[in-house]
This record gives structure tokens, sequence and C-alpha cells, in this order.
């Protein structure tokens, strides 16, 4: 029986495109090749629209015995130096500064100013306050076109295997990362054309130019002799996210294909994703799970997100979610497995495909995941192929289906097949082929009550547009606990109007008769070329900590003592080695410990902590809610990585320690020279001071929403 199509093109698509060819590459190492194949062949163009990139990117783990490179930019700069018609551009998200730990450092040398001329990198930062560019697309000479969930960046090869310990998935780490599942849709014709033009507008976008479209030559075809395919002659519907920004409107083309497509399923939907979030995917399947005759529906997972936020929010969103989809499924008709494979220890595979499959009508593929970022807020491409009662269409993603079901319960694709057809129940042959093994297994729910009551909504840790900040700020540091912006800057501007007062004095009244400033800095200098000087500092400041006194206070004597340079540089490493100290008397002390103390922001603090990770320390850091010293104990007693909090401590007391180290340098030279222009010099750092603790505060609390609840961590 014919069905409506599901694609339609301007309510669920951009566009629908004809493909000559179709290949479903699963899992990093064949899509490396493949492309790396590809862009061998290519003549005129090659585009990159990628989330991460990394320069050093090892695409073949094996010796390809072919001469080429292996290494991205060796490879990428290889290419353009033997062809003098290669034009490759790569446009990547210009990535908010809280990742930058985890992202190859100076990535615009690396790939741009080290490289050919004719290889063009450009970071994209044309998006709304806590947004991502999230798209993953290869275009190879307009002909040959990838795109899916992976980017060139490290911890995405692996082999369909996902073998425990396996050395080949190292990167330049000291450690092999977990297994990587995730699928890159490879087609060519004309839906190749569209993706270009989509990386096109990016590009102009982004930076204002248009790269030009490659000259049409007919003989020449990049797609590699050896991939083979799985389906020809089909057509692709190009989905996209876009939030509005600027000239740009809002485009919500995924949400809406992904809630026809459940809506037009009659037997089966297959999902994989990294997450499963979204309440309008949520109340789609709850939907069709409530209905009598509904179809099976199955859904596949990690057993959990990749890094500890993550873990501490998406996940928990996720869980709730899950039980929604429970509750609803009247008639067994709901399986939520994750991959087991033995050998993994505290890892597990790390589901990051973006897949859905209803039927064998229709297949999905993309980078957009089941959250609502993905729906609204992040840049998305996801495509497509409909078989609209082609038989061979039809078989392709059937037996597409298959091979991963087989990938993930450790079979061969021949016996999934089997299964299929010996069973009329799509649960039924996916249970009778579960082992002891590699297999699937059901989901746990794995969330305490206690942690599920400390995470917030949805539109706070997975949003689907920019937030407010001052609505973000009432969800990171509640107005019970946090003080007024003005209580906040007064507090500062009380300081250093004192710090500055005093130095008047000396200007202006009998106190320089009294004190000879001369004499006190001229001991200080003796300080200065001690090499000891650092070890009295932090000696000092450890001290400080554990008495409660003052960081301010301690910093301007740091500055007053050692000059701005050393001063900042001593203070802020006393401040950083203080707060160590304090933390990990927290964490010897326990939770349970300091949750006695009488303090009603210490419970709060320590749940926000505990959920929020790094970004909350470097918040912390710039909006106190307690003393510097009670922070870091209650830091210590939450549960924070140790990482997450030295470097949001280093990170949020960086650019105070500096005002302030400044500041009082500034007293002291108008001390030395007490004229009127160093005073108008003072009084304009104190109000630039002021203005930009302030200006910090709020673009922090703004920046929060571009990593809760994000993507490849």
């Amino acid at each position: 029986m014919n069905k409506s199509p599901i694609l339609k093109a301007g309510k669920n698509c951009w566009r629908i495109a004809h493909a000559d060819r179709v290949r479903f590459l699963i899992d990093g190492a064949d899509y490396f090749r493949a492309f790396r194949e590809a862009a061998k062949n290519a003549r005129h163009s090659i585009m990159i629209v990628s989330w991460d990139i990394n320069s050093r990117f090892e695409l073949e783990r094996e010796d390809p015995a072919d001469g080429f490179p292996t290494r991205l930019v060796d490879f990428l700069n290889f290419l353009v130096e033997r062809n003098p018609q290669l034009q490759i551009h790569i446009l990547n998200w210009d990535f908010a500064m809280i990742l930058a730990p985890d992202r190859e450092w100076a990535p615009t040398y690396r790939l741009d100013w080290a490289t050919h001329s004719r290889l063009h990198f450009h970071l994209d930062g044309h998006h709304p306050a806590g947004a991502s560019h999230h798209q993953k697309i290869v275009v190879v000479d307009d002909r040959v076109a990838f795109a899916g969930g992976l980017d060139f960046t490290f911890g995405r090869w692996d082999t369909r295997e996902h073998r425990p310990g396996d050395s080949r998935r190292r990167d330049s780490k000291d450690f092999i990362p977990q297994p990587y599942h995730d699928i890159q849709l490879m087609t060519s014709g004309a839906v190749a054309e569209c993706l270009a033009k989509l990386c096109r507008d990016r590009w102009h976008a982004a930076t204002g130019q248009s790269p030009e479209a490659p000259v049409s030559s007919g003989d020449n075809d990049p797609w590699p002799e050896n991939v083979s395919v799985d389906c020809t002659d089909v057509e692709v519907g190009i989905a996209r996210t876009f939030p509005q920004h600027a000239e740009q409107r809002e485009v919500r083309e995924v949400e809406q294909l992904l809630i026809d497509a459940i809506a037009a399923a009659k037997r089966t939907i297959y999902i994989e994703n990294q997450y499963l979030t979204a309440p309008s995917i949520g109340d789609a399947l709850a939907e069709r799970l409530t209905e009598t005759d509904g179809p099976e529906i199955v859904v596949l997972l990690p057993l959990h997100t990749v890094g500890w936020l993550s873990q501490n929010t998406m996940d928990v969103l996720r869980e709730r979610l899950i039980r929604r989809l429970c509750d609803a499924d009247r008639h067994d008709r709901l399986r939520i497995y994750y991959p087991h494979i033995p050998g993994l220890g505290e890892q597990c595979v790390n589901v990051h495909a973006k897949l859905l499959i209803v039927d064998d009508d229709l297949a999905r593929v993309g980078s957009a995941n089941l959250n609502n970022r993905s729906m609204g807020l992040d840049s998305e491409c996801d495509q497509a192929i409909e078989a609209r009662g082609d038989a061979g269409t039809c078989k392709a993603i059937a037996d597409f289906r298959n091979r991963l079901l087989a990938e993930h319960l450790g079979v061969d694709a021949s016996k999934a097949s089997e299964a299929m057809d010996e069973h009329d129940s799509f649960i039924e042959a996916i249970e009778s082929l579960l082992g002891e093994d590699r297999t699937l297994r059901p989901l746990p729910f794995q969330v305490s009550e206690e942690l599920d009551a400390s995470v917030p909504e949805a539109t706070i840790a997975d949003p689907e547009c920019a937030i407010d900040g001052a609505y973000l700020a009432s969800q990171l540091v509640p107005d019970e606990d946090r003080p007024p912006t003005r209580r906040t800057l007064g507090t500062l501007i009380v300081i250093l109007v004192v710090v500055l007062l005093l130095a008047a004095s000396w200007r202006w009244t009998p106190l320089r008769e009294w004190v000879h400033i001369e004499t006190i800095f001229s001991s200080l200098a003796g300080l200065r070329g001690d090499w000891r000087a650092p070890i009295i500092v932090v000696t000092a400041f450890i001290a400080g900590g554990l008495i409660a006194f003052p960081l301010t206070l301690m910093i301007v004597g740091s500055s007053i003592a050692f000059g701005a340079f050393y001063g900042f540089a001593y203070a802020l490493l006393g401040a950083e080695v203080s707060a160590i100290v304090t933390y990990l008397i927290g964490h010897a002390l326990g939770h349970k410990t300091l949750h006695r103390l009488p303090h009603r922001w210490v419970a709060r603090v320590s749940r926000r902590l505990s959920r929020q990770g790094l970004l909350a320390v470097i918040t912390l850091r710039v909006i106190p809610v307690a003393p510097f010293t009670a922070i870091n104990l209650v830091m210590g007693a939450s549960h924070i990585r140790f990482r997450d909090f030295a470097l949001g401590s280093l990170l949020g007391m960086a650019p105070g320690t500096f005002a302030l180290t400044l500041f009082s340098d500034q007293v002291v030279a108008a001390i030395k020279a007490p004229e009127t222009i160093r005073i108008a010099i003072l009084l304009a750092l104190l109000v630039v001071i002021g203005l930009g603790t302030w200006a910090l505060s709020r673009w922090l609390l703004l920046r929060q929403s571009s990593n809760t609840g994000g993507d490849d961590a």
C-alpha cells in the first residue's frame, strides 16, 4: 500500500535532492578511510564544516602504503601542494572558551597560517550566545558529500569491533579513549551540490566572502572505487536547525522531520542517539506507545554519556524522559538498550550516532541529537532517505539497520537478517539474539533521587534557545544566595576607594610627615629580588586561607610589595595554592561534615557545584556567595573533580587578581609621585574595574548555556 511521503520540502526539510549513489558508513575507521580516498580524487575543492577539528588527527591507523600522509593537516597540505587548482575551506565552530582545555591550541595557526595559501581555515562565531555550530559536513568537488555525526578530532576513530584497549584508538594522549560508535552518510549527485551550497552559505555568513563553486568537470568522479554502494537513484531530504540570529531566521526542520517520521511509523521505530532529552520527541514517542496498534520502538543509548558534567545533567534529564515513556508503554512495545562489551571496565561504548529508521521506509542520519539544543539552539544538518515503496531502497534501509544490530549484538549481519525474517515482532527478533558476551542490555535507571532533585528544568541544562542572563543567574546562583550586583560592586568599590583615599592622604594630610613612605617601599623592594619571595607569598596565602583572612587584602598587599607583574604572578599562584589546600581539607572533611555548618547556602552551593562543574567554579569566583575559604571547603566536599576545581579557580580568579594588582600598583605610583593626573587615572581605573566586573559576570552567565548539555566531550 502506497503511503503519503514523509519528506516534504519547506515543511520538514530544506530540499529534496537526487542521489545517484548512497553508502551508509558505520563507525570512524570506515568514514575516515572513505573521506581520505575521495579527497585524493579531488580536483577543484574540498569543503569541511565541523563542530571540532584537530590538525594532528590521524585519518589512518595502519600504514595505507599509498604515499599520502595520514595526519590531517599534512594530508590536506599535501593535496593542495600537488594540485595547483585545488582549494580547501575548513569552517569550524568558534567554540566557547570554557571548552578550550579539550580543544587544540591555536587552530588558526596550525590549519591556516602554517599551511599552504590555498588551505583556508576560519572559526565561525556567527551564532547567538550559548549556541554552537554542530554540523559535520564534507563536500568534494560538489560531487561527493559526507554528513553525519563525525568530526576530524581526537576520540572519534574506531572500528566496528570496538575492542577494549585497542591501541589504534590512541591519539596523542597517554590513554586509550573509550569505544566510539557513529555514522556518516556518503552521497553523490545533486544532493552533494545542495550540501556544498549550505557550506558556502555558512562560510559567507562567517567571513563575508563566498568561495567559488568548482568548474564543472563531467569526467571527474571523486567516489572511490573501493567504497561499495548501498543503494542508487534515491531522493534525499536535507533537514536543518538554525537559531534566530541577526538576519538569520529560525529553522526547525530537524525537529519537524523527527516528529513526522515518528507519526508515520507503521511497524518499527529504531533509534540510536547520544542523548534523549527533548520533550517534543518524548511527546511524539509517548503518543505512539499509547496507541493500541502502534509501532514497536527500540532505542539504543550509551550506558552513560561522556564527562562528569553531562552525566550529572543530561543523564538525569534522559532518565526523566525514559520514565515518561515507560509509563506510556501500555502494550509492552518499548525497549531501551545500551551496547555491552566485556572487558571495558568503567568505560562504555560511546553511542554518538544520530539515527532514526522508520519501518524499512525511511533512514535519517545526521548531526542532531535528540535534545533541545539540536531542536532549536545549535546549527544541525540531517539527511533522510525515503524509499517511497521502492523495493531496492527498502532492502537497503533494512540491511543497514540489520548491520547496525549485528554489530551491537556481536553476530553476523546475515544472522540478524534471518532473525528479522523469522519473527513478526522486531523486539522478539532482537531478543532472540541477546547473549552473555557482546550484546545489548536493558538500560538501567541510575539516577538517585537526590541527584534528580538537584538538576534544574531542561530549559536550563538543555536549552532550545538563548537564555537570558538574569534567568540563568537565578538558576545557577539563586537570588537568596547571590548578593545583589550593587552589593558586589559596592564592596569592590569600597575596598578600592579606601586604598585610593589612603594614597591621597599622603598627598594632602600630615600623614606624609609621620610615615616615611619611601623608606617602606625601599624595604619592600628588597624582597623582590629574593628567591624565597614566591615561597613566602604562597605560605602567607595558605595561612590566610586557613584563618579565612580576606583574599582581596592579600592580593593588594602582594601587589604593593612586588609590583604589578610579580605581584600578579605571586598573588595568583598563592591564591591558587591556598584554594587547593582548603579544597583538599574540605574533601577530607567530607560531604556530611560540611553540611552540619549553620549556613543556609552550603547545601545549595554544593548541589550546584556537583551538577555544573567547571563553569560553576568560575562563576562562584566571579560572583561569590560566601568567603573564599568557605567556598573552597564546600567545593572539596561536593565531589567536584579536582581538575575542574583547579582550572576553574585559576580562570575565575585571574581577571580580578589582575585588576586589583594593576589598581594597587597605580596607587603606589600615585603615592610616590602624588600628581593630579595620577589620581585621575586611579578614578578612571576604578570605573573600568567596576564596569568590567559587571560585564564579566553577565557574560559568564550567558556562556553557561553554551556548555551545559553540550555534545562531543
